[in-house]
């Protein structure tokens, strides 16, 4: 077995689908970073701005898309572009590259002598599970009805026939290893993300006066349906995120009792979760860390009975359980939860299982393994 050390002393590089603000998937980078040191990071487009100091360590590398008109805030209008920009990278120098996909990373071209290992988010959103909630969203209408079927019957193409660059995956959900073997027929070795313990903690004097929801705002976190239910029950909701669903979001709320923030600084995140009743997990997600970070604070979660929150919830333990994406399945959960009580040390203990320390040693583990195993298939 070659340990991680003697892995450290590779050429190393990471591949990370786009850096413009720091969610789930920058969270997981940061940690791969803090076991493998900063290295060379290739990306479509970067705002280095919204990026931590740990992700900025690294040297970014960004493709043709960066220099396209508005790219850094607008890039998704670039996704046809997706697959040649990052087929465009050249790893030849590299012994090993680990990239991070929700989207086009995993199809990077890598040589025989370099090893692949890709931490997937979930195959493309856009062009499998999800593709017919983003078209009835997309715009202009009369132009999608056509050109979208078009372009995800080809993204749907490129992303099969690219699954075999890949040498080694690990899915962050038993949910989505299920996908990679439906859609890619590979294996796959699940590795839950992290929380971060230390930045997510109870606080000893919650005023638990109102709903939470810390979320992109895009169609398929169904944060319509919670806004809808909270508006016709009478109960306050906070929502804090950005993305394309702001403006809509807000003039869906159009209640006192349902408060927009948008993007928020971690310190106000922080200060949401503890206070909050409970976490509003209304969408299918791949994984999900909120629900994680919402126990963390000992903030129980009602989560969609489905996805990832299968794998992060625990029923009458940690949380509450919805079976259906509608107002009279969601309001009856949250009147349920009004009348149960949750322990505080479920709910931190819990989360604690998700930690970045055994985040950090089960990821070197998964490393070491995968990386000798290659080094055996391929007779080095």
């Amino acid at each position: 077995m070659i340990n991680i050390d003697k892995i450290k002393a590779l050429k190393i590089a990471y591949v990370h689908d786009w850096l413009t603000g720091m969610r789930g998937g920058e969270k997981v980078l940061e940690q791969m970073i803090a076991v493998l040191g900063p290295r060379d990071l290739y990306t479509l487009v970067a705002n280095k701005k919204e990026l931590s100091d740990t992700i900025n360590s690294c040297t970014i590398k960004t493709s043709i898309i960066q220099k396209l008109p508005f790219a850094s805030t607008k890039h998704q209008y670039y996704l046809p572009l997706f697959p040649m920009a990052i087929e465009n990278f050249d790893f030849k120098e590299y012994d090993l590259v680990i990239s991070t996909s929700h989207c086009v990373a995993k199809g990077i071209v890598t040589y025989p002598n370099t090893f692949h290992y890709s931490y997937v988010h979930t195959p493309i959103r856009y062009a499998w599970d999800f593709s017919a909630i983003y078209q009835k969203k997309a715009k202009p209408k009369w132009l999608m009805k056509f050109a979208w079927p078009l372009f995800m019957h080809y993204l749907r193409m490129w992303d099969k026939n690219t699954c075999d660059r890949v040498d080694h995956y690990v899915p962050n959900a038993i949910n989505v290893k299920r996908r990679i073997e439906k859609y890619y027929r590979r294996d796959a070795e699940v590795l839950y993300p992290p929380v971060d313990m230390k930045a997510f903690y109870p606080n000893e004097n919650p005023s638990r006066d109102y709903y939470f929801i810390l979320s992109a705002l895009v169609p398929y976190k169904r944060v319509d349906l919670a806004i809808e239910t909270c508006k016709k029950l009478g109960k306050r909701l906070i929502v804090a995120g950005g993305g394309p669903e702001l403006d809509n979001l807000k003039r869906l709320a159009g209640s006192s009792n349902i408060e927009i923030l948008g993007r928020v600084s971690q310190e106000k995140i922080l200060d949401l979760y503890q206070n909050a009743k409970a976490f509003l997990f209304p969408g299918e997600e791949d994984f999900g860390i909120t629900p994680l970070e919402s126990q963390a604070c000992a903030t129980p979660v009602i989560a969609f009975k489905k996805g990832g929150a299968l794998e992060t919830v625990i029923e009458n333990k940690t949380g509450l359980f919805f079976k259906e994406q509608t107002y009279e399945s969601l309001s009856e959960a949250i009147l349920t939860f009004e009348k149960k009580t949750f322990e505080k040390k479920d709910l931190v203990n819990h989360a604690m299982s998700f930690s970045n320390e055994v985040f950090c040693k089960k990821f070197s583990e998964s490393v070491e393994k995968s990386y000798t195993s290659y080094l055996k298939r391929m007779d080095f």
